[in-house]
């Protein structure tokens, strides 16, 4: 009797320990969570927001840049006199191009925002726009909101 009741007290130690190791890995994994939202929270120094294409363009494609551009400079005027926002189409066929595009890792039609904070590049390929083409207001107006939510 003596030891089933040392062997229940032994499981119930090891029980107890292991779940505290585990409510301890769950409380660290909470504390990573809130600083990596803390830090994407944080405003971007620069917000770069480029257009990667191939020579040939599909209408999409040309569309995109479209709406792009002028989003750009109708929603943010002064962030992009100031150089705060960038916006740019880039050619990947053109060789002077390639290093940015390996950086992207852009390939064909893309659109990406690249939210620069404590000088690190956090960028986004965004393909919902390609969705977006057929109504230019929600274009807009959803990358509008896009670029807002990293300045």
């Amino acid at each position: 009797m003596l030891y089933g009741g040392a062997l229940v007290f032994a499981i119930a130690l090891i029980y107890i320990s292991l779940n505290a190791n585990k409510q301890n890995a769950v409380s660290k994994k909470k504390d990573n969570t809130v600083l990596a939202q803390e830090e994407s929270k944080k405003s971007a120094e620069k917000v770069q927001v480029f257009l990667f294409h191939a020579t040939k363009r599909c209408p999409t494609c040309i569309a995109i840049g479209k709406y792009a551009k002028e989003t750009v400079e109708q929603k943010f005027p002064a962030e992009l006199l100031s150089g705060k926002i960038e916006f740019r189409e880039i050619n990947i066929d053109l060789p002077e191009n390639k290093e940015l595009a390996n950086k992207f890792k852009a390939t064909g039609s893309a659109l990406f925002l690249n939210a620069i904070v404590d000088g690190k590049d956090n960028m986004k390929q965004d393909i919902q726009v390609w969705r977006l083409t057929s109504n230019e207001q929600d274009f807009v107006s959803y990358l509008s909101d896009e670029i807002k939510k990293l300045l």
